[in-house]
């Protein structure tokens, strides 16, 4: 193994980007095989980046809810395949605008009021999972904006029954949009399990790795060692610090997002990242899924006609599978057809292949740099498994 490329570049990073710091790690087979920290945690450049730094992980939390939902469906709890009505029944009768939705731009989200009709097909798990259910991203929908004015402090499980009462896109099953399918698991997680959302991540997945770190609601202490927080300005080129930064995804203290609450190290995350690509072991030998169910994740959902759905502007050697992009092209990139992971909005990226048993975290803290998932997080990727094979 040889890694002086992959240093390389991450120290490149600053004066490529003013990305102002970053971490990543790298396991093979239960080994921290690579590590590096590079730049500052704090906005003065006084305190370098270090294993206690805490991240708000965003859309990596999918990863991890997708795992939870996993476990329910490998002991027979329920099936990619139920209704979400089967747990949620305000999800029985849902509806589909008459429109295309594509001919209404790509940020279009539709009001209670947009002239539709009954849906053919139910949402079932699978489409919550694979983002074919017809959903939008709108967190500040008619509904949900009706139901904060009236509960201000309301649950994972009013907040996802709001979301029911929007129209769909299109009829499920049939187009790929990413959306709040993942929040909607959270509250069927609940349901299955009797725990909160949180709860059930903390006595299934965390507490069985030994992972102390991660949570939907850091303590005082953990905000504390929170990294400084940036926005890139495309305009300038320059990075913004955020004065006070929070999840805005966290829409009341009672709501845990399945797509976006959790914050942590990236050791507690890349925890989770080697027990996923070593059959669901994690490295103190506990078991938090069976290989048969990792492997799952390993294959696509999206038929073809859903592809270029998902294939706007980057992923071009990815489709879409379980909660998780999914490599199909064996022609781009280092990684093998079947590596799977996601990534997050402050520039979090996750790589599981199960089939070598290598896992990569990365992690910084800039919103809006679009050029990190096309360029930056590929490219950190193949310079993993080109140091692997030196």
């Amino acid at each position: 193994m040889n890694f002086h490329l992959l240093d390389q570049y991450l120290d490149s990073l600053n004066e490529e980007y003013g990305i102002p710091g970053l971490d990543v790690i790298v396991t093979k087979d239960h080994e921290t095989v690579y590590r590096r920290s590079v730049g500052f945690a704090d906005a003065e450049g006084r305190r370098p980046v270090g294993p206690k730094d805490f991240y708000l992980l965003y859309s990596c939390t999918k990863l991890i809810t997708m795992t939870a939902m996993m476990q329910l469906i490998e002991q027979g709890k329920a099936s990619l395949y139920d209704p979400v009505s089967r747990f949620l029944p305000e999800w029985e009768h849902m509806k589909v605008i008459n429109a295309d939705y594509r001919s209404r731009g790509w940020d279009f989200s539709p009001t209670l009021r947009e002239p539709s009709h009954y849906a053919r097909n139910r949402v079932r798990i699978i489409d919550c999972m694979s983002m074919m259910a017809g959903l939008t991203y709108d967190m500040d929908s008619e509904a949900i904006r009706e139901l904060l004015q009236k509960k201000p402090n309301a649950t994972t499980r009013e907040v996802v029954a709001a979301i029911a009462r929007m129209p769909l896109l299109y009829e499920p099953g049939t187009h790929w949009k990413y959306s709040l399918g993942h929040d909607v698991i959270a509250a069927v997680i609940e349901v299955i399990s009797g725990e909160r959302f949180s709860d059930y991540l903390q006595h299934h997945l965390f507490d069985p790795l030994g992972i102390t770190d991660l949570t939907c609601h850091p303590t005082d202490e953990q905000w504390s060692r929170l990294s400084a927080v940036y926005e890139f300005q495309p305009e300038t080129k320059q990075m913004k610090l955020i004065e006070h930064p929070k999840n805005r995804y966290m829409l009341t203290p009672e709501y845990e997002s399945g797509g976006a609450s959790l914050a942590g190290t990236a050791d507690s995350y890349a925890a989770v990242v080697e027990a996923l690509a070593n059959g669901g072991v994690g490295r103190n030998g506990a078991r938090i899924l069976k290989e048969e169910s990792v492997m799952m994740f390993t294959h696509s959902v999206l038929p073809e006609e859903a592809l270029p759905d998902f294939r706007v502007n980057r992923f071009l050697e990815y489709s879409y599978g379980l909660g998780v992009r999914v490599k199909t092209l064996d022609s781009l990139g280092w990684s093998p057809v079947g590596e799977f992971g996601w990534d997050g909005a402050a520039g979090g990226y996750a790589v599981v292949d199960p089939f070598q048993h290598i896992g990569i975290f990365y992690v910084q803290h800039v919103h809006n740099f679009l050029e990190g998932y096309c360029v930056l997080h590929p490219r950190v990727r193949d310079l993993v498994y080109k140091g692997l094979s030196r």
